[in-house]
């Protein structure tokens, strides 16, 4: 892959930043080789086809959503905090999964792909954009534990939790004791409520 292939990209993912670093390149160039996994235009998502599951949040991910057209928005983009530069591309249609990742030894190749720049940082951020795409990245099909259409659930699905009141969409309701319960109510939520600023 020439280096002139990612540059709109690129500057798409450093514009969100002020600046360009290589897990952005990384995400941009595994994004892309999602899309032509997939067949899919770069940048684009025609028709929703491609749900992209990020392993670690942060400029990576841009990264990855600049080059595949997935969001948060179009509920195409997901994050599994691993806390690995790494995502998993499902073909919504037909629930094929491929991960992608940096090979484990990339930083070495990286040095030996810039033997001129001595600081590491930018001898990675200029090798990311130039090495073969079998010498940056591994490719793993994968098989999904959790069903795509439990992940993406369906639209205009509503229901209501029998604690708070609050209304929960995308079926992630939980059911407690024949009580339908968010998340929270339920003890698997992410906050526990100190008090009720709205009622003072």
């Amino acid at each position: 892959m020439e280096a002139m292939d990612i540059q709109p990209f690129l500057e798409r993912s450093s514009a969100r930043h002020d600046h360009l670093c290589p897990r952005q390149v990384l995400g941009v160039r595994i994004g892309l080789l999602a899309s032509k996994i997939f067949g899919t235009p770069p940048g684009e998502n025609p028709g929703k086809r491609l749900l992209a599951i990020v392993e670690s949040d942060g400029c990576f991910s841009d990264g990855i959503e600049v080059a595949t057209g997935c969001t948060l928005g179009h509920r195409r983009l997901r994050l599994q905090d691993y806390g690995k530069i790494a995502a998993t591309f499902v073909e919504t249609q037909t629930n094929r999964a491929v991960r992608i990742a940096p090979r484990v030894d990339v930083r070495e190749s990286a040095y030996h792909c810039t033997p001129q720049e001595k600081r590491h940082y930018y001898a990675q951020l200029q090798a990311y954009q130039i090495l073969p795409d079998e010498e940056l990245l591994m490719v793993q099909e994968v098989a999904m534990i959790e069903p795509v259409k439990h992940i993406l659930s369906r639209p205009g699905v509503r229901v209501q939790c029998s604690a708070c009141g609050e209304e929960i969409i995308n079926e992630r309701e939980l059911i407690r004791d024949g009580q339908i319960l968010c998340m929270s109510c339920a003890g698997e939520g992410y906050y526990s409520l100190k008090a009720n600023l709205s009622n003072t």
